[in-house]
């Protein structure tokens, strides 16, 4: 089964940069649709990217647009999400699967924290 391992996430203050990883553990399969995801406390999970068709198109969430920006590395069988000028109400863990997402995918995803 395929697994997915997040990382990268950390605290910042607000303002400032991450760059989050998603590596899979077979090859090919982030050429599918990929997906990132985030949970903040007390909250539902929520769409954040999503990278497709083999990364011609991506999308974004309002929140988030102009400042993210997802990509992908066949090579590497690696899914990234730099985030720049973060704001504390990013503040989540961060995961990334499928779009649409399978159950059986989620990783632990990584915690991004922003302080202000």
């Amino acid at each position: 089964q395929v697994q997915l391992v997040e990382s990268g996430g950390g605290l910042v203050q607000a303002g400032g940069s991450l760059r989050l990883s998603c590596a899979a553990s077979e090859r090919t399969f982030i050429r599918s649709d990929m997906a990132w995801f985030r949970q903040a406390p007390g909250k539902e999970r929520e769409f954040v990217a999503g990278i497709y068709w083999n990364g011609g198109r991506t999308v974004y969430v309002d929140s988030v647009k102009g400042r993210f920006t997802i990509s992908s590395d066949n090579a590497k069988n690696t899914v990234y999400l730099q985030m720049n000028s973060l704001k504390p109400e990013d503040t989540a863990v961060y995961y990334c699967n499928r779009d649409p997402p399978m159950s059986d995918y989620w990783g632990q995803g990584t915690q991004v924290t922003v302080s202000s």
